[in-house]
């Protein structure tokens, strides 16, 4: 056996032209390539034993009402590494958070800021510049910007020079929501899932988010969005290209709230499973359903559709939607509510005294391959100032078939790239065999209080407030969504126009 540096190793490297610069023993780059060696086989045998990565915070999730109802978590970037409140987002591509801003979402004084900081202590603005003034450090030491030359730079068409910082451009379809900045890289902070945790350092290229717009100002995502996509930028597919995971990732979705994402997963043997159905140009999560079962009727004509963990509550283009609404409506025993403005939902009802979950139609999804995929959460109760009112949690849609959050509710969602399959399995978030989650760990969010046997209430005194000053609801597909209801505002995200490939 010989040392990678010795000199037998040397004089034959140099006769066969294997390495052209032999670093300088205990020399600065001597180490450092000896470093990095070992990071890429630690990378192999992290992925090798299947090892699951989480956040360095933890990998629970949760949904905060009054943000559009995403799904968030925290998350460690730079050095020294600073916190993030960001939304989780499977229909998107890009992470990005606020960054040297010119125009970004206020760290304080509104009320989301108040909300967002007393989960994470305090919002925080990323710097892409590193500097050392006298009352200490600006920004992460280890930050660099991403040129016009890297392979993840899409828009060189607007860059300057081959050496110019890369720019990015990310449009919604919401509410003329957009991200707009340069992309950097730098540290994502991470730590392995296993019974003896080991920090992970995984240097992600994401966006420096200058100029924001739209909803991200206010009420959704004001502190930065995790795109979860398939794109080759994606933090899943960075990690799989690193060696530090397999290319696959989960996510739960607990009846209460909560919930948890694992980089590296790839399900159960046990697991219901469908395919992919790609686009080579612009892959996505996107799935062909065969059929919908509405209580007791059987609805044919198979459709394709993004299976969206980003967007609130599931939308459909007709026939399709006229189809599902029209046999739920025939055999729901509840009277109709009248049509209110300020809910996005057709079909809702006034909740009889002796309500049940029982009472309410079923409803079921049959994939392609036959795997069945029952809808344990297909409505929504909104509470108003008299009565409880519940409705079928689909929006019509013109454009897209989106099976969104609320139709994932009670499983655990395996987004798996390398078989491109989806997985799904019904499941419980706080399960500790499963997610190597403490017996003594506290649950983010409580359970919503019960309002009748089997369903859930997801009003708040926020949507009380609303009702009674006839607010309107906003309803918006962006991508990067969780649910749970209360009146003010309901969202989704959904890239329109992803200018990175």
């Amino acid at each position: 056996m010989h040392h990678r540096f010795s000199e037998p190793v040397k004089n034959w490297s140099n006769s066969t032209g294997k390495l052209s610069h032999w670093p300088l023993k205990d020399s600065f780059e001597y180490y450092a390539v000896l470093a990095h060696r070992d990071r890429l086989l630690r990378g192999r045998k992290l992925s090798g034993a299947n090892t699951t990565l989480s956040f360095a915070d933890g990998n629970f999730t949760f949904q905060i009402n009054s943000l559009g109802f995403l799904h968030y978590t925290t998350v460690q970037l730079g050095t020294p590494g600073v916190k993030f409140m960001v939304a989780l987002d499977t229909g998107s591509d890009l992470f990005w958070v606020p960054c040297d801003c010119t125009k970004c979402a206020p760290t304080e004084g509104t009320v989301y800021a108040s909300k967002l900081n007393c989960l994470s202590n305090t919002l925080f603005i990323y710097s892409a510049t590193f500097a050392l003034h006298g009352d200490g450090e600006v920004g992460s030491s280890t930050s660099k910007k991403v040129t016009c030359s890297s392979s993840l730079c899409a828009q060189r068409n607007q860059c300057l020079g081959t050496f110019s910082n890369c720019p990015y451009m990310v449009s919604y379809m919401s509410a003329q929501t957009s991200t707009s900045g340069i992309l950097v890289e730098d540290v994502l902070h991470l730590t392995t899932e296993d019974g003896h945790p080991d920090s992970v350092e995984a240097y992600v290229t994401f966006g420096c988010g200058q100029v924001q717009s739209g909803s991200f100002l206010d009420v959704a995502a004001p502190n930065g969005l995790f795109g979860l996509g398939m794109e080759k930028i994606a933090v899943p597919s960075i990690l799989s290209q690193e060696g530090l995971t397999a290319d696959s990732f989960s996510m739960c979705f607990g009846d209460d709230g909560t919930g948890r994402i694992s980089f590296g997963d790839k399900g159960s043997p046990d697991q219901e499973e469908t395919p992919f159905n790609l686009n080579p140009s612009h892959p996505t999560y996107n799935v062909t359903v065969t059929q919908i079962r509405v209580g007791t009727t059987l609805i044919d004509g198979g459709f394709t559709a993004l299976f969206d963990s980003g967007t609130s509550f599931t939308y459909l283009v007709d026939p399709t939607y006229s189809n599902l609404a029209v046999n739920f409506h025939s055999q729901t025993r509840d009277s109709r509510h009248p049509p209110d403005s300020r809910i996005p939902f057709e079909y809702c009802y006034d909740m009889s005294p002796d309500a049940n979950a029982s009472l309410i139609p079923s409803m079921s999804l049959t994939m392609k391959g036959g795997s069945h995929f029952p809808v344990y959460d297909p409505i929504i109760v909104i509470s108003t100032q008299s009565k409880l009112v519940y409705c079928l949690a689909v929006v019509k849609s013109t454009e897209l078939n989106i099976i969104g959050q609320n139709f994932m509710t009670g499983y655990r969602v395996v987004f798996d790239r390398e078989r491109f399959v989806l997985g799904w399995k019904k499941f419980d978030c706080y399960d500790i065999e499963e997610t190597n989650t403490s017996e003594e760990e506290q649950h983010p969010v409580s359970a919503p209080p019960a309002v009748a046997a089997g369903i859930r209430n997801y009003s708040t005194p926020e949507s009380t407030k609303d009702v009674k000053n006839n607010n309107s609801l906003t309803s918006v597909t962006l991508r990067s969504c969780h649910l749970h209801v209360s009146l003010p505002f309901f969202f989704g995200l959904v890239s329109i126009l992803t200018l990175l490939s």
